[in-house]
């Protein structure tokens, strides 16, 4: 399975980016999707996830900026930031389990329930 992601950048705060992410490789029916971030010096954390039953769920921080969507077909995922902020500076992953039955509520939760990773995309939000 891999994970490709595109879309990072370097912008100003209040500017928006795309990400995107293919999936290829897997043949599950069932999978689940989300995108978490690493900033220097932090731990990963979840900023949007889409669970087994499509039930989507984002970090607390992310809310209302950030909408996670997946394309027409189900192995592209995108991650639409608007209104970006200098601490959402960070690493961007793409990360997917396949198969997967995973309810999620809540918020994003740990990294390490995710076993498939993309290798990352930088944003960088400047002043």
């Amino acid at each position: 399975v891999q994970l490709q992601e595109s879309g990072g950048g370097s912008v100003r705060s209040g500017q928006s980016l795309r990400l995107s992410c293919l999936a290829s490789g897997y043949t599950s029916t069932t999978s689940c999707w989300g995108w978490y971030r690493q900033a220097p010096g932090k731990e990963r954390e979840g900023v949007a996830t889409i669970d087994s039953d499509g039930v989507i769920t984002y970090a607390a921080s992310v809310e209302d900026r950030f909408t996670i969507s997946q394309g027409k077909t189900e192995n592209t995922l995108y991650l639409q930031m608007n209104d970006l902020k200098l601490e959402d500076t960070a690493m961007y992953y793409c990360v997917a389990e396949f198969p997967c039955a995973m309810q999620i509520l809540g918020h994003p939760g740990p990294a390490k329930v995710w076993h498939y990773w993309g290798q990352g995309t930088q944003v960088t939000v400047s002043s």
